[in-house]
């Protein structure tokens, strides 16, 4: 299995930042290679098998994979020893509902799924608190991504010495979306400005989601300087990630992941 290496502005010994790369496609199949999110609609041996080949690469036991069922909520969870002595049907509960995980315990990969949505991981080296969270525009606009931050703080870490990084996500050209979208975003007193274009040819207007996240990390004491923009759009390669502007919402995920060894 293929992974993608994220790199935080400044290296933290022991921590791994990653996203999965789709791998070999076959035709008309848009699960094929690597899909991890089992609610997507793909086949549970397909996905069972790819999450055991991303536990083999890691180094990892199967049970250290949690990852949540998101659904666009504001919602973050902290994976601990409280959580890991669940039992499967518990842990599966709990992480209902959920869109960003921190923790601070090592040997554990915490992760999101996604397909055109952004994936941020994050990570206090000093604190030793990680972080991962799903950003689709319903969570920006919520600032989920702050939420996240919030926690990784009372679990001690500290904003000024939170790195962040964006995996593999929609870019502005290609993320269009209707005046609804904008006014959500205009409601919840984001600068439209800076996030916000217009097509000259139809009108559409495109916002910029990697802008707006940089700005909610920001708000909330996260240097610029210590958050890595995404390098890579899932649209326009989406022969090697997912994308469901690409692909339709039947379709696999990315799994972007963090791990402190």
């Amino acid at each position: 299995m293929e992974l993608l290496t994220l790199d935080f502005v400044k290296p933290v010994e022991g921590v791994r930042a990653f996203s999965t790369v789709r791998g070999e496609i076959e035709a008309r199949k848009p699960y094929s290679q690597w899909n991890l999110c089992d609610y997507v609609g793909d086949d549970a041996l397909r996905v069972l098998d790819a999450r055991l080949q991303l536990a083999m690469s890691l180094g990892v036991d199967l049970d250290d994979l949690v990852m949540p069922r998101q659904t666009h909520s504001c919602n973050v969870l902290t994976i601990d020893e409280h959580f890991r002595a669940m039992d499967i049907d518990m842990q599966e509960r709990t992480l209902e509902g959920v869109d960003a995980l921190v923790t601070s315990l090592r040997g554990i990969v915490i992760g999101v799924n996604t397909a055109d949505c952004v994936p941020i991981v994050m990570v206090d080296g000093q604190a030793g608190v990680i972080a991962a969270v799903h950003a689709g525009w319903r969570g920006t606009v919520g600032r989920v991504a702050a939420a996240a931050v919030s926690e990784m703080c009372r679990q001690g870490a500290s904003a000024e010495h939170v790195q962040a990084v964006m995996g593999p996500s929609i870019c502005q050209n290609c993320f269009e979306v209707g005046d609804e979208v904008v006014d959500a975003f205009k409601q919840a007193h984001f600068d439209l400005d800076a996030i916000v274009k217009r097509n000259a040819a139809t009108g559409k207007a495109h916002i910029d989601l990697r802008v707006a996240n940089l700005d909610v990390l920001a708000a909330v004491g996260v240097s610029i300087e210590n958050i890595v923009m995404a390098a890579h759009c899932s649209r326009c390669e989406h022969e090697r990630f997912f994308s469901a502007r690409r692909l339709g919402i039947a379709s696999g995920r990315t799994f972007t992941g963090i791990i402190r060894k």
